[in-house]
């Protein structure tokens, strides 16, 4: 890939996509909760934030939010993570949310034989009513510039109109020279009123074609793209790399313009212990496998595979061969799980120990 040059541009990464409030209650169940911990979060601004606040890159975000108490709040934790809010689309409050709304999503972490749950109330948001030609993407991409554009598949199921403002992005970024990134992130409860699995994989193949770097996992590329299971056994989740790079290999030959296919690779023993990895295939260097990080402990999952593509993302913007890249990812995303909160509070020494094979000895 063709990275532009870190002087050429204001931003090494720009991310388009909505930013919930998340209510935590901790190790408690949402349903019983008398108190919740606040985070920010959301697929898309949690990569951005992750490259920012863990890898040091400059990072924007591209957005609507309603200006009250809430909105104010959910961009007080964006500045804490230091990514650009200039591009922030600020709409009125009505006193009530009938318009326009902020989104919430709680979320609760499971553990042992208990799994994670997520809540979401984001209907009627502002990042939904976001259309076409509300922002200027010549400006973002020409006159600023960025080297690297995110966006990805929970954005674009979030109204009849967000899908169109992905793909003009994604065609303005191409236009100026940014890798455009895509998470195909296939969330069935965001697609069951609106067309189901058949509608998400309709827009999705539109929008890839216009995709350089394209993550998902198994469910992502069988639902939400439409390509066969690679294996007669319909338990996905037990996939082997064969299978996995016969799966890539095939997203590859069905869009000619993409240059890098990844996905993680969890294996669930428990909500609290995973096998974790990640696969890449690349169009100079066929299939590649990352680290393997057996039964590891995990404190709140949501947001490890953002944190994966942060790493991913890392390595492939620095030019590291494909491994590297992938090393990046599995130790980013291992780190960010051992946290509370959707986005990563991992340093980039730890990730260069973990990537490395160090110990989680004291230091001192």
């Amino acid at each position: 890939m063709k990275i532009k040059p870190a002087e050429a541009c204001r931003y090494d990464i720009v991310a388009l996509g909505e930013v919930m409030l998340r209510l935590d209650p901790g190790e408690g169940r949402i349903s019983t909760a008398r108190a919740f911990h606040v985070w920010e979060g959301g697929g898309e601004y949690n990569v951005a934030r992750g490259l920012r606040r863990c890898f040091g890159c400059r990072a924007a975000l591209v957005t609507a939010l309603v200006d009250n108490d809430v909105g104010r709040l959910i961009e007080d934790l964006i500045l804490q993570g230091g990514v650009d809010t200039t591009w922030i689309t600020w709409l009125p409050y009505d006193g009530v949310g009938r318009a326009t709304r902020n989104a919430l999503n709680f979320t609760e972490r499971g553990f042992g034989v208990r799994g994670a749950i997520g809540c979401s109330d984001r209907g009627h948001t502002a990042a939904a009513a976001i259309a076409t030609g509300d922002i200027d993407w010549d400006e973002i991409f020409g006159s600023h510039g960025t080297r690297w554009f995110h966006t990805g598949g929970i954005f674009a199921a979030l109204s009849e109109t967000t899908a169109g403002v992905a793909a003009e992005a994604m065609q303005a970024a191409r236009r100026h020279g940014a890798i455009v990134s895509y998470d195909l992130n296939y969330r069935p409860s965001l697609w069951k009123s609106i067309g189901g699995t058949p509608r998400a994989a309709a827009v999705n193949r539109e929008l890839v074609h216009h995709v350089d770097v394209l993550l998902g996992n198994e469910e992502d590329f069988i639902k939400a793209l439409g390509f066969e299971t690679p294996t007669d056994d319909e338990n996905l989740v037990d996939l082997d790399l064969d299978a996995y790079e016969q799966l890539l290999r095939a997203v590859m030959a069905g869009y000619p313009q993409l240059e890098v296919v990844a996905t993680t690779l969890r294996q669930v023993h428990s909500a609290s212990v995973n096998d974790w990895s990640g696969v890449c295939m690349t169009r100079d260097e066929g299939f590649r496998v990352g680290p393997h990080l057996e039964r590891l402990e995990i404190l709140d999952r949501v947001g490890g595979g953002d944190s994966f593509a942060s790493g991913f993302f890392y390595g492939l913007l620095n030019e590291r061969p494909p491994e590297e890249a992938l090393a990046y990812g599995v130790a980013h995303g291992a780190l960010a799980m051992t946290t509370p909160g959707d986005t990563s509070m991992a340093r980039l020494d730890e990730v260069e120990r973990l990537r490395r094979g160090a110990s989680p000895r004291v230091q001192r």
